[in-house]
């Protein structure tokens, strides 16, 4: 980089390209490794792992806000002199990439089983190759200060090595097992789900009423079912063994219709005597709490489909038959035998994947399960006893422990090829199961009876490892996790709190004894202008990468992090995004004018210890609040307010008022006063670009690079604005305060009489002490010129004169004299003018409200907006009246 902090000799262009700045700069800092940890030893760490995107396409907007504010948060860390690090990666999103290359595979006609297994993997690989270095490009077009060097991704060795290593360890322990259980089947990806993989939808469907037969003759037995297709894995009917109207009949048996097998009637406090006819169907294979009830009784588990979702031979007739083709061939044999009672609406949720969008069939499965309830009681007991994590906001610890609190077995396998392969091995002639590290002895060789699992494990298995396994777990002899484990904040959206967060910190605890990071900050979802969640179906989405093409990577970067509080939803409005280019086009032209004005300045020539105006003491007073504001508010990770912070600072403080106070010392004869004025103007700047720098890296180092500044090559090291106790001036404040109300005042009386701001005005002064007169008097030079004065008088003693405009502000009267301001006669005629419009509109107004037959038949809100319109109509006369009066004195 250039080392321009001797002396200001580039001219800025005129105006500001982000195409050509963010390129360059982005190149430029990692050529110089500024974003690599571990360049200060000595200084104390700070630690961000980024929540790792998957490999299956492109970053979305709502990755951009997650990551933008982690950017900020590193970027602040690095400039206050921490070691700062922000670790990068990828995760293997199993079935999402899978999905996905399956997809591609089908459009040329193939299945991943025409390639094999190994063959497949190659291309699934081929993949993530390809989106990885996408989402990387993407990573630097939005300004990203990763460290590259320390990039991980969920399938590499070292993490590879540590997902075996937890799951060999778990399962000596005991909290692994291998289980036939019922589970959440995508019969679309055939795979096991986990229950928080699954959404519930709301579906119009029907409930079916329908009769079972006693096998003796004696009666009928009614229950209602939803899925009648399930109906042939039917193995008891269940009634509560206290309810008097079925308690005789427990223990006989049913006659299961079409298929013809009999089944029992079993008692069991499950079922609630008060929902429906208070016996209800048992399918153990197809559904989890029939499986509860049938272990209870020792019941068989019949699965009647396959993992497709089509009827298998258990179904009988229905064999080969999708299931929801089944349902209406049943339906219809079962009201051709009488059996099917009636059918209602019913509105229900029904489980759907996330990922294939199938509906999900509980499905009895023999699949491997992590125990969790001792898991969970350590990261209950740690969040309880104060040790555990932060949330920010503090409301999302109770979503949190309410889940972990009531949280069931964690399912871990997936039938798939792409993913961590369960270390498992079994022995086809004995039983054995092997788990281990590594393969059983001998079972590489030819003709060995060791087989390995063919499942892979729960992308988020991996996942939930992040914090640790990527700093080098589970070597504790690796420098990294000694040096930035634990993690300092995660940020991450509320939508993953179960998926991810929960299971980052149980398996922290479990395997680092500690939680894995300090804070959680929760950020919500970007929605689209209306509030809609973001979506293909809607076409409502937003391509960060077209927002940073049109406005550049900074006014995203400012939208998307200032516009929302933690924890809230963000509505996304290009209109915002256009506000913060306008934002960054002015700190621009108020750099640009201000390096116009340091020609020739030296970094050594700044000199904050001479004689300052008052503007001068008040923009360092005002610098220093806002600095020590703005971090307060980074550390509670309050960006709307810093956000509000910063634009109030440089918009008003810095451009509409001192920029344009310095210009009279800047244009004045005075040398040391115009030397004064560029020192505070040279390091106000700097200040300032520092503190935006953050949120607009690409503008701010453009700008800095050509400031005088002390020695350092780029802002993204430089040191964080602190609170200087040397700089406090309250009284410059009260005086700018005063100041500023005057030219504000006599400012709004001009535009009300319609005085354009070029014609020169007399303007009389009272102030209300002495103490307000000196003030005044020192800074007149401010009111002659912001105000445009012909004639100016100070007097707290005056008269004040007739036919005067007047304002009060505090601590002084200001008044414009009319004379030679405005033609009194002809303003009285423009006046009486509007007064004539303005009595029409009040009689026209009155006839109508006075009009029973309106009043009768008009809207009721149509009639108040005429009784509004009056009131209007007649204030706006009182005002005229009152103005008219004024004038004629």
């Amino acid at each position: 980089m250039s080392d321009t902090r001797a002396t200001n000799t580039v001219e800025m262009p005129t105006t500001y390209d982000p195409t050509s700045a963010e390129q360059k700069w982005y190149d430029a800092w990692i050529q110089g490794g500024y974003f690599k940890a571990g360049q200060r030893p000595d200084a104390p760490k700070y630690t961000i792992v980024i929540p790792p995107p998957n490999v299956t396409g492109m970053l979305h907007i709502g990755h951009a806000l997650d990551f933008t504010l982690q950017d900020i948060l590193i970027r602040f860390k690095r400039m206050q002199g921490f070691d700062a690090l922000w670790l990068p990666g990828t995760d293997h999103a199993g079935i999402a990439t899978q999905t996905k290359v399956e997809q591609k595979l089908r459009e040329e006609g193939k299945s991943r089983y025409d390639l094999g297994r190994e063959a497949f993997l190659e291309k699934v690989w081929e993949w993530k190759e390809t989106y990885a270095n996408t989402i990387r490009s993407q990573w630097s077009k939005l300004g990203l200060s990763l460290d590259y060097s320390r990039e991980r991704f969920t399938l590499d060795e070292g993490l590879s090595r540590a997902v075996r290593e937890v799951f060999v360890r778990l399962y000596e322990k005991g909290l692994i097992y291998r289980g036939k259980r019922i589970i959440n089947w995508d019969p679309a990806a055939r795979t096991a789900l986990s229950d928080i993989e699954v959404e519930y939808k709301e579906v119009n469907g029907h409930l079916y009423h329908l009769q079972y037969p006693l096998a003796d003759g004696s009666g009928t037995i009614t229950v209602a079912t939803t899925r009648p297709e399930t109906m042939l894995g039917d193995t008891a009917v269940a009634v509560h063994p206290k309810d008097e109207r079925y308690k005789h009949l427990i223990g006989k048996m049913l006659k299961l219709p079409i298929v013809g097998r009999e089944i029992p009637i079993v008692g069991d406090e499950y079922v609630d005597r008060e929902f429906g006819s208070g016996a209800v169907k048992i399918t153990p294979a197809h559904d989890p709490n029939d499986f509860e009830v049938g272990s209870r009784h020792d019941l068989p588990q019949i699965i009647v489909m396959d993992e497709s979702g089509t009827m298998n031979e258990n179904a009988g007739p229905y064999q080969g038959m999708d299931r929801a083709e089944c349902r209406k061939a049943i339906v219809k044999d079962l009201q051709e035998q009488g059996v099917c009672m009636k059918i209602e609406d019913h509105v229900h949720q029904v489980g759907h994947s996330e990922r294939s969008g199938a509906v999900v069939e509980p499905y009895l499965s023999t699949q491997w399960f992590v125990s969790m309830k001792p898991l969970a009681e350590r990261a209950i007991e740690s969040q309880k006893c104060g040790k555990g994590v932060n949330f920010v906001p503090e409301r999302f610890e109770k979503v949190y422990l309410q889940w972990i609190e009531n949280v069931r077995d964690w399912c871990i396998s997936r039938q798939l090829w792409w993913g961590h392969r369960i270390p498992a091995w079994y022995h086809e002639q004995t039983g054995e199961i092997y788990v281990g590290m590594e393969a059983p002895e001998g079972a590489d060789a030819e003709g060995t009876p060791w087989r390995q699992d063919e499942d892979v494990l729960d992308t988020w298995f991996s996942s939930a490892l992040w914090p640790f396994s990527t700093l080098g777990w589970p070597d504790l002899e690796s420098e990294d996790l000694k040096r930035y484990y634990p993690t300092d904040a995660l940020v991450t959206g509320y939508d993953i709190i179960y998926f991810w967060v929960a299971r980052m910190i149980f398996t922290a605890l479990e395997f680092t004894d500690q939680v894995p990071f300090k804070d959680v900050l929760i950020h919500g979802l970007v929605r689209d202008a209306e509030g809609r969640k973001m979506s293909k179906s809607l076409g409502n989405g937003v391509d960060p990468l077209e927002v940073i093409e049109k406005y550049g990577a900074d006014a995203l970067r400012y939208m998307i992090s200032t516009g929302s509080t933690p924890g809230q939803d963000l509505r996304f409005r290009i209109e915002k995004v256009e506000q913060a280019r306008n934002f960054a086009n002015k700190i621009w032209n108020a750099s640009r004018f201000t390096l116009m004005n340091l020609d020739g300045f030296k970094a050594e020539d700044i000199d904050l210890t001479g004689s300052l105006s008052t503007a001068d003491r008040w923009i360092l007073h005002r610098l220093g609040e806002t600095a020590r504001d703005i971090t307060r508010m980074m550390e509670s990770y309050d960006f709307g307010e810093t956000g509000r912070l910063l634009y109030n600072f440089i918009w008003d403080d810095l451009c509409d008022w001192y920029i344009e106070f310095a210009k009279l010392s800047l244009y004045g004869a005075d040398a040391e006063e115009k030397r004064s004025t560029q020192s505070v103007l040279a390091y106000v700047l700097d200040r300032t670009l520092r503190l935006l720098h953050p949120f607009m890296p690409f503008l701010s180092e453009e700008i800095w690079q050509h400031l005088p500044h002390e020695p350092g090559e780029t802002i993204t090291l430089a040191s964080w604005p602190v609170y200087d106790a040397k700089f406090e001036a309250p009284e410059a404040v009260s005086e700018m305060s005063l100041l500023m109300d005057a030219i504000r005042a006599v400012r709004n009386v001009r535009a009300e009489v319609g005085v354009t701001p070029g014609k020169k005005v007399e303007l009389i002064v009272k102030p209300t002490s002495a103490e307000t007169g000196d003030i005044l008097r020192r800074n007149e030079e401010y009111l002659r010129r912001f105000c445009n004065t012909s004639e100016l008088t100070l007097d707290e003693g005056l008269t004040p004169p007739d036919k005067a405009m007047t304002a009060i502000v505090t601590g002084a009267e200001l008044y414009l004299p009319l004379a030679g301001l405005i033609d009194i006669a002809q303003e009285i005629a423009r006046l009486e003018k509007e007064l004539a419009t303005l009595n029409a509109e009040v009689e026209r107004v009155e006839k109508k409200l006075a009009n029973e037959g309106y009043i009768a038949k008009a809207p009721a809100h149509v009639v108040e907006q005429e009784r509004a319109k009056g009131e209007d109509y007649r204030d706006k006369r009182d005002k005229v009246l009152a103005r008219i009066a004024e004038l004629r004195g």
